[in-house]
């Protein structure tokens, strides 16, 4: 039962991890793709915006209600504790969501379509902000008690390295958006998007290094973590390998490439939240609890692992089933004229 208590928390900190990662990478350039929208000059290049999300924009969103079922089920404590903590940038977030799901919907049918372009991507704006809100708060730590309940203010979570996390995300998934609608698109509207995109991976990567340089400066877990042995190698790979994947976005970008610039910036959420994850690894919630004393009985974790063992594939078949069928590029005969 020893074994089982130190294993299956990492095992469902895993989980939560593959979860939260599917859901940035899946949701994010929806999210991208609502906030760009803003931007866009005509109905019809919003039209063709809009299109390229209707037959995948809710299977995107099925992964951030399995890793909030997980993180229920199988870390209850940190799962009270971060939604008295974060309760306003959640709130946010769900807002946001039932804005823009609404708003897409009542889109197709509505004669005065303004009001409902407007809060689709006022939508996404509010959804993405809350999200880089509660990632900055829990990355920042939350203030608890002995026993591991939330004692802090309602706004612990406003701060300006919290915002700077929330503005970072935006970018990214402004720059996520732009390479799938580089994927989605052609002529013009693919050509303005060549530009988001490389505008988007410059203030990306502004924030991200501001983001690396200032959390050893004022966290003493992170340096601490960052600067021992033997993890003060591996880390230092990372920002190699970062560098590189943005030398190649660039570059594919500026070869006006169609598909890799998508998976470059993949890659590069995918090396973001792997250094993420060395650096509060053991904590759910860093300095605060560790997964050991968040997890459930280890009963609970082991029956639920058999059922989430049978879902992941079957969710993962489903997304894969339907990006192949939906793989072409969204056109309209009419675009340019």
């Amino acid at each position: 039962m020893n074994t089982l208590t130190y294993f299956l928390p990492q095992v469902w900190f895993g989980i939560l991890a593959l979860f939260l990662l599917l859901y940035v990478m899946l949701d994010g350039f929806d999210l991208g793709v609502g906030i760009l929208s803003l931007t866009s000059s005509t109905e019809e290049r919003r039209g063709i915006l809009m299109t390229s999300l209707s037959n995948i924009w809710d299977a995107n969103e099925t992964w951030l209600v399995l890793m909030g079922g997980a993180l229920f089920g199988a870390f209850p404590l940190a799962y009270a504790t971060i939604l008295s903590a974060l309760y306003i940038p959640i709130f946010m977030m769900i807002f946001g969501f039932v804005f823009r799901g609404v708003a897409f919907e009542f889109r197709e049918q509505a004669r005065n379509k303004f009001i409902w372009n407007v809060s689709f991507g006022v939508g996404s704006f509010l959804a993405a902000l809350g999200q880089g809100f509660a990632l900055g708060g829990v990355l920042k730590g939350i203030k608890v008690d002995a026993a591991g309940h939330f004692i802090g203010g309602h706004f612990d979570w406003l701060t300006w390295q919290t915002m700077l996390v929330a503005l970072t995300l935006i970018q990214g998934y402004v720059l996520i958006g732009s390479t799938y609608l580089i994927w989605k698109t052609e002529g013009e509207l693919q050509k303005t998007h060549y530009a988001t995109a490389k505008l988007a991976a410059v203030t990306t990567l502004i924030g991200a290094v501001i983001i690396t340089i200032g959390t050893p400066i004022f966290s003493i877990f992170a340096r601490e973590r960052l600067f021992s042995k033997p993890m003060v190698y591996l880390f230092a790979v990372i920002p190699v390998l970062a560098v590189l994947l943005i030398w190649q976005l660039i570059r594919s970008l500026n070869n006006e490439a169609e598909r890799t610039p998508f998976i470059w910036t993949i890659l590069l959420f995918v090396l973001t939240f792997f250094g993420l994850g060395l650096v509060v690894f053991p904590y759910i919630i860093p300095t605060q609890i560790t997964i050991y004393e968040a997890a459930a009985d280890p009963s609970s974790l082991v029956f639920m692992l058999i059922f989430i063992g049978a879902l992941i594939p079957v969710m993962l078949f489903y997304n894969i089933y339907q990006y192949f069928v939906f793989r072409g590029k969204v056109t309209n005969p009419h675009y340019g004229e």
